[in-house]
Formats: structure tokens, C-alpha cells, sequence
């Protein structure tokens, strides 16, 4: 049975070199009260050291919470995970080749504990390949201290895959909402599952150690079955949580609404103002379709659910979110990758089964840096380490794949008179380049897949075409040459058949999306 043990006792099992595995998505599933204890008696003794930590998804407030407790030089020796944006202070580690660091697609993270706990060979799939994480690039390495190759390149019946190797796992630390006294774990108020079954197996076949973290203690037998989601057996020690240590997501400590506790009218969200970011989610949310399965990323991306929500579209498909929520509509900003009003919630890797095997429609994605070739790169610039999150296994096997961006960074400013738009300032940075810094989406495999790619900016629409990007729309009174071309860094290929973006996009008020959508039916 399992044991009820403090944050600080919890601390203490840590030791130097242990390799420990942590379930996160921001704060959403993030064990803060244990992480707290953690570093302080790393700060107050120099224990735990080398560490090696591994998560599947983003990792904190972007500030000092979730993985920000391990950045600290000594603390950690390697680092794998999907994205570690959010933690800055990890982040700085690695850019100052003071830790190892590997950063894989968060489909093949997740699927990877579900291999460890079967003691399988690792994840063998199409997913990453002619991106960064296929070894005849970077492999996932992220720096010049990281040498180890946890990727390989092998041919099954003449096709390529790449083979993701698996490593053994000491420790794991999971989130739940209750705990009954035989170590039985529900996620009640949790705004999703996770991979907190697969990681702590791994562990306990490992003959590893199993800690929770959960906000109430039940009597045995008391705990619906069907509602457990961790059994009893797989749990050693379970730490209580203050409610400021256990939000649901990096700003919200509880709303029903994103638990399956409530349901909330969309109406009532405050609607997006219009900006750059309100016209490229406008052209973007025409490409949805009724009864389509449709991802939305983070970011520019997320706008096209709040138009979506805007325009009364939501009930007519299915949002997803990649970390296991059907229907509803993906929250915004520091409460992302939540969702409100889901209809159903599953593992956090059963829904890569679905993505990866082609479930998906249409995603929606943002777009930092783009090439002529079509490739994206949206996980390391310059120095800066961030990671992909769910960014390769979504555009590598969605149907049609929408990026969303502003044609320049850093310092643009515009004005929407209301039938176009008006670009006061450029920014300093031009994001389509002639080669991106690294390859998150490769143009040329979205070629071999007859994919369907579109980048959308709030003043010209492209779309990839015989591996070429190709500029297909432009926004009311702009120039070709002098509004869209001057500020990349290649010449694209201008469709013959050019047109205008829709100046109802560009109007204060819209309310044209349901009929579009319909018309698809």
C-alpha cells in the first residue's frame, strides 16, 4: 500500500545520477509541490546531482514554476523531452552546454514510456523523418556536449523509419486529484490524463519508485474503479499538495469547465480584438469544413479556435487538442493546452495513436520560420532551445496542414481601415528565409505525402506547390512586390491564378464563417 510521505521526504529519495521522469504540460499535471522540495534541499546540500529528467510536453510558467525548479548547473546532467520553452532556466543550461539535452517529438516522448513499461526495443515510426530529429541531421541533439545517438535510421520491407531508443527509468513522479490509502489515483479536477499509467509502469518494471502528487486522501474501497486511472500497485508514496501547488493550468487553480465538472457557454468568452493575429485566424478558419477532426496549436494558431467560438462553428466539428481532448474548444494563452467543454478525454498517448495514424483533418499550427522549400522550423532559434511540443507529429500526418503567422517578427505594427490591411511598421525580422535554422516540418516529405500545406499572414496566403512555395492570395491593395517580396528572403513563385484575400476579414465585424463552412457539407 502506498505511503503518505511530505514534499520534503519525497526529496530525500531523489539521488544523485537517478534517472526521473515527470508528467507536465505547463503546470497542467506538473507536481510543484514535489519539484519545490527538490531544489531547495539541492540549494541547501548540492543533493540531487545529476540528474537525468525527462518529460513528454511544455514545462512550466515560463518564469520560475515546473521544470525552472531544475535550473540549476549540477542539478541536472541530461535532459530529454518534447519542448522546454517554458523553462528558461533549463533552457540557459543547455544553450551554455552545461547539460545534455535531446528534445523529440512529444508523440514519440509519450509513446516511449508506453515501450519502457513493455520493455520493448523503442519507438519505430515515420514520425520525424527529414526533420531535425532523423540522425542524417541533428538527431535531437540540441548542443555540442550532447553525443549520445538515441536515434537510428533503419529500412523495414524498403521503407524508412527512424528507431527512438529507450532508456531505463528510476523514478517517475505523476499528478492525480485523489488518492485512496491503497495508492489508487483518480484525475477528477485534472484537465487531462496524461501519460501517468504508462510512465509509472515503466518505472515499477524497472523496479523504480512511484510518487504522486494529489490534492485529497480517500478511504480504501471508496474510489469508483472506472474512475481510477493509476492503480494502487503501481504508486509507492503519495504527497499532499497546497491548492497554489497543484493549478490546473499555469493560471487557473479550478474551473469546472475545463475538467468535465461544467460547461460553459462560448458566447460568453470575450472575443478576440481585431489585430494581425484576428485576420490571419479568420483566413485560416475558412479552410474548416463540417465534421472534420481539427488540431489547433499554440499561438497565432489558437486564434482560429476563438473565431471559431466568435462565429457559432464549434458544434459543427471536432477540436482536439494533442493531449487527449475531443470536442469542446481549446483554451487560449496561459490556460492552453486545456480545453473547455471537451465531450471525452483519453491517454495522452492513445490520441498520438490517433494522429499518427492519419485521425486528423486539419491542424492548425504557428509559424516562425519558413523556407522556399516549404520547411518550417518553430523549435531553436539561434541559441535559443524551445522544442517542438506535438508540432512533428501533427504536421507530419494531418490531412491538410494550415501554419499561421505574421510575414515579419519583432517590432510590426498595423492599422485595419476595414477592407484591408495596413502595415505601419515592418518588423526587423523577415520569417520566411532561404533556409530555416533547423527543420521541424519538412516541405520536401509533405511533397512525397501529396500533403496539402498553407501558410497564412495577415497579408498573403501561400501554399507549397511541386515542393515550391507559391503565393496564391494577397490582402486588398497590397503589392506584390513592394508589400509581401521585399520582406523575404527569397522570391516565391506567384501563382497565375492570384488572388485577393476577402475584404470581409479585414471588416470590425465578420460573421461569414457558418455559411462557408455549411456550403462544405
Amino acid at each position: 500500500m502506498a505511503k503518505v510521505i511530505t514534499a520534503e521526504q519525497a526529496a530525500e529519495l531523489f539521488k544523485d545520477g537517478m534517472n526521473v521522469a515527470w508528467t507536465t504540460t505547463g503546470l497542467c499535471g506538473f507536481c510543484e509541490e514535489v519539484a519545490i522540495a527538490v531544489e531547495k534541499r539541492f540549494l541547501e546540500t548540492g543533493h540531487p546531482r545529476n540528474l537525468f529528467n525527462t518529460h513528454s510536453s511544455g514545462c512550466g510558467d515560463h518564469k520560475e514554476r515546473g521544470m525552472n525548479h531544475m535550473g540549476h548547473e549540477g542539478m541536472v546532467r541530461k535532459h530529454i523531452a518534447g519542448h522546454i520553452g517554458e523553462a528558461p532556466k533549463l533552457g540557459q543550461l543547455v544553450t551554455e552546454n552545461k547539460i545534455e539535452c535531446h528534445l523529440f517529438p512529444q508523440g514519440v516522448m509519450v509513446h516511449l514510456y508506453r515501450q519502457m513499461a513493455g520493455k520493448k526495443v523503442g519507438v519505430i515510426t515515420e514520425v520525424g523523418l527529414g526533420t531535425y530529429a532523423d540522425p542524417r541531421q541533428q538527431g535531437g541533439k540540441q548542443n555540442e556536449v550532447t553525443k549520445d545517438d538515441m536515434v537510428e535510421l533503419i529500412t523495414i520491407d524498403g521503407k524508412e523509419y527512424l528507431h527512438y531508443k529507450t532508456w531505463p527509468l528510476d523514478m517517475c513522479i505523476i499528478r492525480g486529484s485523489f488518492a485512496d490509502e491503497r495508492g489508487n489515483i483518480t484525475m477528477d479536477t485534472e484537465c487531462m490524463i496524461l501519460e501517468a499509467f504508462h510512465m509509472a509502469t515503466a518505472v515499477k518494471n524497472n523496479g523504480g519508485i512511484v510518487i504522486a502528487q494529489v490534492e485529497h486522501l480517500a478511504k480504501s474501497f471508496t474510489l469508483h474503479p472506472k474512475r481510477v486511472k493509476v492503480p494502487g500497485p503501481l504508486v509507492d508514496y503519495i504527497v499532499l499538495a497546497k491548492p497554489q501547488n497543484h493549478l490546473q493550468t499555469r493560471v487557473t487553480y479550478y474551473d469546472p469547465a475545463l475538467c468535465g465538472d461544467s460547461r460553459k457557454p462560448l458566447d460568453s468568452l470575450q472575443p478576440m480584438p481585431l489585430d494581425e493575429r484576428k485576420i490571419v485566424a479568420r483566413r485560416a478558419a475558412m479552410e474548416l469544413r463540417p465534421n472534420a477532426v481539427v488540431n489547433m496549436g499554440i499561438g497565432m494558431a489558437d486564434g482560429v479556435a476563438a473565431v471559431a467560438a466568435e462565429e457559432g462553428v464549434t458544434d459543427y466539428m471536432f477540436l482536439t487538442t494533442e493531449l487527449g481532448n475531443f470536442g469542446g474548444m481549446p483554451a487560449k494563452a496561459g490556460d492552453f493546452p486545456a480545453s473547455w467543454n471537451s465531450e471525452a478525454c483519453v491517454d495522452h498517448g492513445y490520441m498520438f495513436d490517433f494522429y499518427d495514424g492519419g485521425g486528423l483533418d486539419l491542424c492548425f499550427l504557428g509559424l516562425a520560420q519558413a523556407d522556399k522549400k516549404g520547411n518550417l522550423n518553430v523549435h531553436k532559434f539561434g541559441p535559443k532551445v524551445v522544442g517542438p511540443g506535438g508540432f512533428v507529429n501533427i504536421s507530419s500526418t494531418a490531412k491538410k496542414v494550415i501554419f499561421c503567422g505574421t510575414l515579419t517578427a519583432s517590432g510590426d505594427e498595423y492599422e485595419f481601415p476595414g477592407d484591408t490591411v495596413k502595415v505601419v511598421k515592418n518588423g526587423k525580422i523577415n520569417k520566411f528565409v532561404d533556409h530555416v535554422t533547423q527543420i521541424t516540418f519538412s516541405g520536401e516529405y509533405a511533397t512525397k505525402r501529396g500533403q496539402k500545406v498553407l501558410y497564412v499572414t495577415e497579408r498573403a496566403v501561400f501554399t507549397l506547390e511541386n515542393g515550391e512555395m507559391t503565393l496564391i492570395e494577397i490582402a486588398p491593395g497590397m503589392d506584390v512586390e513592394k508589400d509581401v517580396i521585399a520582406y523575404m528572403d527569397f522570391r516565391p513563385r506567384v501563382s497565375p491564378n492570384l488572388k485577393e484575400m476577402p475584404k470581409e476579414i479585414f471588416a470590425p465585424s465578420w460573421g461569414k464563417l457558418k455559411d462557408m463552412v455549411l456550403a462544405k457539407a
